[in-house]
């Protein structure tokens, strides 16, 4: 796999910085955040890595239309039309329930994204993607189908060379990371993760908080993950045979279930935008960082350590979820 081979996108390297105030707050660890929410596509997030490899796909198999789907404040649609915008493809994108009265967050810019939203009900994960694709296949175009949070072998590709980028960055800073906290949904950012700390020898370890309970692709997350580990593994030729114990998903924190925002997630935006000025989103990295601040308040890894919390953006979302959020 020619790691090279995709669409220049995003601002990258995307700043890594250490949470000075909130390792005051939480004494017994060195606090670090990997700042993807700014890499510059729509507002920034973490699905502009994966989108680098799959625009390129897209192009190098001739197509002109994209078709993807997810929730209607789904990260990933937001920046897949962006990428389509650089691109010149047309974007389709799938979303689940009904038009609302008004837009807002993802699905507003989404809209003045020039999109063509279709409306799913229930189906919010592209179960109606086939027949949209015929049907355009058969006006003349050629489409790309794109699956939720573009969680292909080639979207995971993203996140093994992010983990090259991290690698460098931590040699500039001398820095040694212990621990790296990060939300886990569609699958392909755990999975280049974990095949870039092996493909670059980063030593630290991966805590991946899971966000939906719902299976994927119609399988366990930490299954689906695997899946696609194994599939880059033979693309990158890495020798190591990975288990499940390598891609394990902590889910204690997705009781509530997907796109519900608890008070855990409302306090976990609120400390680190009073603590940092960094926002947080109430679906993915609110999730993932309230799991944190969980295992560091109960000392549930070893005091003393660096830990860093991997912002995968989002934070339109929160124009949606704003009347839930404490004034």
């Amino acid at each position: 796999m020619e790691l090279r081979n995709k669409y220049s996108l995003g601002f990258f390297p995307t700043p890594l910085h250490p949470m000075e105030n909130l390792s005051k707050v939480l004494p017994d660890y060195n606090l670090f955040i990997k700042r993807d929410d700014q890499s510059g596509l729509a507002s920034g997030g973490n699905k502009v890595r994966k989108l680098e490899y799959l625009i390129q796909q897209a192009i190098d198999e001739g197509c002109n239309i994209v078709i993807t789907a997810g929730a209607q404040q789904s990260n990933h649609c937001r920046q897949t039309a962006a990428a389509c915008v650089k691109a010149g493809l047309e974007c389709h994108l799938l979303l689940g329930g009904t038009e609302p009265e008004v837009l807002n967050g993802n699905l507003l810019m989404s809209s003045l994204l020039g999109a063509k939203i279709h409306y799913c009900g229930d189906r919010r994960h592209g179960e109606d993607m086939p027949a949209l694709k015929d049907q355009l296949e058969k006006e003349g175009n050629k489409c790309m189908s794109m699956p939720c949070g573009g969680s292909t072998v080639t979207g995971t590709m993203g996140f093994v060379n992010a983990v090259k980028e991290l690698k460098l960055q931590l040699e500039e800073q001398d820095l040694q990371l212990d621990y790296i906290f990060h939300a886990s949904s569609s699958g392909a950012t755990q999975a280049g993760l974990v095949l870039g700390k092996e493909l670059y020898g980063l030593d630290a370890q991966l805590i991946p908080i899971n966000i939906d309970k719902d299976s994927t692709n119609g399988l366990p997350l930490d299954h689906f993950v695997l899946d696609l580990v194994k599939q880059g593994q033979e693309l990158l030729g890495l020798v190591k045979e990975f288990t499940l114990e390598d891609v394990a998903v902590i889910k204690d924190y997705d009781k509530s279930g997907y796109g519900v925002m608890s008070y855990q997630e409302k306090e976990a935006i609120e400390i680190l935008a009073k603590h940092e000025g960094i926002f947080l989103d109430p679906v993915y990295t609110g999730r993932a960082f309230a799991g944190m601040l969980d295992y560091l308040r109960n000392n549930k890894i070893e005091k003393g350590t660096n830990v860093m919390f991997w912002h995968t953006g989002g934070f339109p979302a929160l124009f949606e979820y704003g009347s839930g959020l404490k004034q």
